[in-house]
């Protein structure tokens, strides 16, 4: 999740303005005095406009046929501006929502803060053991449970299969046989090989863990980014575009990338189930059958990519604390997980869902599901977040001849031991 997301996407504010919504400006408060919840549950939703959103919003004012004395609230909030939105509006008292769409790395930083309620002990955990273990990694914080999580995900390299046929090519396994590939398309078919989004850190991601690096070691206390290991990931990214095996961009990647592999003006590109979607609405994909997906191309370690996704929590301040229960169990039920399994292709977090028909026989999640069972778990610290903003910076140099390689991880390395106090 969260990746599949353009930073610049409008608030689709669906039935309340930002500023009006969340229970710190007057949320309807509600009651069990009868034994029906009621009142109101504003929920931001950080999926992607214009093919997630249209589902999650159906789902979510569904709740209403089991609660009709509740009032549900959607807002679609742009992924990259939810962060900082959801702590302004935490910490200001006012506006917050009462239900968040977490990205997995927020909720530590989120419960560090003390802006989300502890679950534990509440309706919203119901059959907390259905889940899977590494998606209920990212929702404890010091002990308890802050987050409910809704969907898990990791990343594959999306390839156009009529490409590769006219091409004459093989899908890539290793980083090298990637160059190699990318240049014979190039050479067949004047069509280049991958796109590269240069906006976002998250895809540097595989490169990193395929040479056997990580941001840090939450372990050791250690920045580790700045490690030969990172210097020989951000050179691998950079030669990808100088050798023309890759091209990229320095701003609005979601949408350079997803047009020019929907176009057919490149073979691959890297992402997510998030993207299944919006994917299949290409010209080159109304046959879905020629989208084909493979993991990610190994570096000189081995094959790696991250373990990303959604999570579910209730904000600190809620005026509604029943009904935000009750909405976030019924959005991470096993009936919402396969509904949406079904319709988006994204990957349930309960592991009764992957037992269901529909789900079992999703060519895409039965791609990923076992990707998401080897992926790298980013380090659950309060910080993890924040470890993408200068990492993104030096990662937008290194593929734009501004930085080397080099320089880059060095600095990186540099903010993260001024972000992490005490760190090696």
């Amino acid at each position: 999740m969260r990746r599949g997301i353009a930073a610049t996407a409008l608030v689709a504010a669906l039935g309340v303005s930002l500023a009006a919504c969340g229970s710190g400006d007057g949320s309807t408060g509600g009651s069990k005095s009868s034994g029906e919840l009621s009142g109101t549950v504003t929920w931001w939703d950080t999926s992607t406009v214009g093919s997630e959103d249209k589902v999650f919003k159906k789902i979510a004012e569904d709740f209403t046929k089991k609660h009709p004395k509740v009032t549900v609230k959607y807002v679609n909030v742009p992924f990259g501006d939810a962060q900082n939105k959801f702590k302004n509006a935490a910490q200001s008292g006012s506006g917050a929502p009462d239900v968040i769409r977490s990205e997995v790395a927020w909720t530590p930083d989120f419960a560090n803060l003390g802006y989300l309620a502890a679950l534990d002990g509440t309706p919203a955990l119901k059959d907390q053991d259905d889940f899977l273990k590494q998606a209920a990694a990212s929702t404890k914080y010091n002990g308890k449970t802050y987050a409910v999580p809704q969907v898990i995900d990791s990343m594959g390299i999306f390839y156009n299969k009529k490409i590769f046929k006219d091409a004459g090519v093989e899908v890539p396994k290793t980083v090298d046989e990637l160059k190699a590939v990318s240049a014979k398309i190039k050479q067949k078919t004047g069509k280049t090989g991958l796109y590269l989004r240069g906006d976002d850190a998250y895809w540097f991601l595989s490169f990193l863990y395929g040479e056997g690096g990580d941001l840090v070691n939450a372990d050791t206390k250690t920045v580790t980014i700045d490690q030969p290991a990172g210097v020989k990931a951000f050179k691998t990214v950079k030669d990808l575009v100088e050798s023309g095996a890759a091209k990229t961009d320095a701003t609005d990647g979601w949408n350079n990338m997803q047009t020019a592999f929907k176009d057919g003006k490149v073979a691959m590109m890297i992402n997510g189930p998030w993207a299944v979607a919006d994917t299949y609405a290409g010209k080159e994909f109304a046959d879905k059958a020629n989208l084909g997906i493979a993991p990610v191309p190994a570096g000189s370690a081995g094959q790696g990519a991250p373990q990303g996704g959604h999570n579910l929590a209730v904000y600190a301040g809620s005026k509604n604390m029943d009904a935000s229960y009750a909405f976030v169990e019924y959005m991470s039920s096993p009936e919402v997980q396969t509904q949406v399994a079904k319709e988006l292709s994204l990957l349930p977090t309960r592991s009764s869902v992957y037992g269901k028909s529909e789900v079992a026989m999703n060519e895409q999640i039965k791609f990923f599901k076992p990707v998401v069972d080897k992926a790298v778990e980013r380090p659950w610290i309060p910080e993890t977040g924040s470890l993408f903003a200068p990492l993104v910076t030096e990662y937008t140099k290194v593929l734009t001849n501004q930085t080397t390689p080099e320089q880059g991880a060095k600095t990186a390395g540099e903010s993260y031991r001024k972000l992490l106090k005490d760190w090696k």
